[in-house]
This record gives structure tokens, sequence and C-alpha cells, in this order.
């Protein structure tokens, strides 16, 4: 199946997913300035250049922590999403020894009834 522009669909979704990503980190990087912006606002006494060395190491410290919580984040949707997997192949063997259980029930029942005639 291609898309529109004749690429294949994961391609596309990989392009967004790409696109989502740079979004993302973008809106990242320009939340932790204005955190580092707003930090260093309360630190009056500095001067222009301790302010704009504040800032930038506060962005730094802000975005490696966010960098973090996202790791964390990940692996621990992965971690879900396995238990989830390995739930939902459990409940699918139940269900289908379930289902093989009934279907030789009735088997057993046509046999019986066709075996007293």
């Amino acid at each position: 199946m291609t898309a529109m522009d004749e690429r294949p669909v994961s391609t596309a979704h990989t392009l967004i997913s790409e696109i989502e990503g740079h979004l993302l980190a973008e809106s990242a990087r320009a939340e932790s300035r204005a955190a580092a912006e707003t930090f260093a606002q309360r630190l009056d006494w500095l001067s222009p250049a301790e302010r704009a060395e504040v800032e930038r190491l506060y962005a730094e410290d802000h975005l490696t922590l966010t960098r973090q919580a996202w790791r964390h984040i990940a692996g621990r949707c992965l971690d879900v999403r396995g238990e989830y997997e390995d739930r939902y192949r459990m409940l699918r063997q139940r269900v289908l020894a379930g289902g093989l259980l009934a279907a030789s029930g009735m088997v057993a029942c046509v046999v019986v009834v066709l075996t007293a005639r």
C-alpha cells in the first residue's frame, strides 16, 4: 500500500515519527530555555555575562533531566507492552484451549446422540 506520494506507508509513518521527534525535541529545548530565563530573572544581582552562563547551565541541566525522564518513560512503556503481550498470549491460549474443549465436548455429545439411535 502506498501513500498519495507513492512512498510506502511505513516510510510515511517513519517520516511522520521523525518530524514528531524533532518537534518534541525543539519544544523541550524551548521549555528548558524558558525555565532557565525564569530562574535567572530571580537572580537580579548577576552581571549580564553571569546571567547568560547561569541560563546556559540551567537549560543544559533541565534538558538533561527531561531526556532522562523520557528514557525512563520509554523504558517503562516497553515493560508494560511486554507485560500486556504476555497476558494477551496467555489469554489467547486459554481461549483456544476452551474452544477446543467445547468443540470436543460437542463432538462427544453428537457421537453419544448418534450411537443412541
